[in-house]
């Protein structure tokens, strides 16, 4: 095993996390209607827990309105409990089998509480980006104790999981401020 080989394992690991706060920030509120919204809440069907997803088609009616066709009618009950409880503020009706879901404009208090969130997911992610050089770097390490590997190429690895970091750190950054700025567009 080589530097090269732990960059290459490593490197997957933090796009993942990159993936990963993406879709977590993606559920978050800004005021205007996203498919996305609803992607975590899971209904009660057939004596188990499902996605909303598996239960029925989510679409955007327009700018502040989600429409969720239920594809089995005695489900729309259970799915519309299911997203009035997952605690979006949101308040779903029933029309036959479809739910139509408003999307109520944010308040200026809501919206902080929404940044503060992105925020926490964003620290949450940097901290799984730090964890995971801190891994990079004993693996590289460990080669270099192991004779594997010379001081020098430990020092480029070290150098190469920093700048790794950085990188992935700046995305994070980007991304949270885009997502902040979203949030508190009126």
């Amino acid at each position: 095993m080589s530097v090269r080989d732990v960059y290459q394992k490593f490197e997957p690991r933090m796009k993942k996390t990159i993936e990963s706060f993406q879709h977590e920030i993606a559920s978050i509120r800004t005021g205007k209607a996203t498919t996305t919204l609803l992607d975590r809440i899971k209904v009660e069907a057939y004596g188990q827990q499902m996605p909303l997803k598996q239960v029925g088609n989510v679409g955007v009616l327009d700018v502040h309105t989600l429409m969720v066709q239920i594809w089995d009618k005695s489900m729309v009950a259970a799915t519309e409990k299911a997203i009035r409880d997952a605690n979006l503020g949101l308040n779903p009706a029933a029309d036959g089998q479809n739910i139509r879901v408003s999307i109520p404009p944010l308040t200026e208090e809501r919206r902080k509480e929404f940044v503060k969130l992105t925020k926490k997911f964003g620290e949450d992610s940097k901290i799984s980006l730090r964890n995971l050089r801190r891994d990079m770097i004993h693996e590289i390490e460990k080669l270099e104790k192991d004779k594997a590997i010379s001081e020098d190429d430990k020092n480029k690895g070290k150098k190469d999981a920093d700048e790794l970091l950085h990188k992935f750190e700046k995305q994070l950054t980007d991304l949270t401020v885009l997502k902040e700025k979203e949030i508190m567009e009126v």
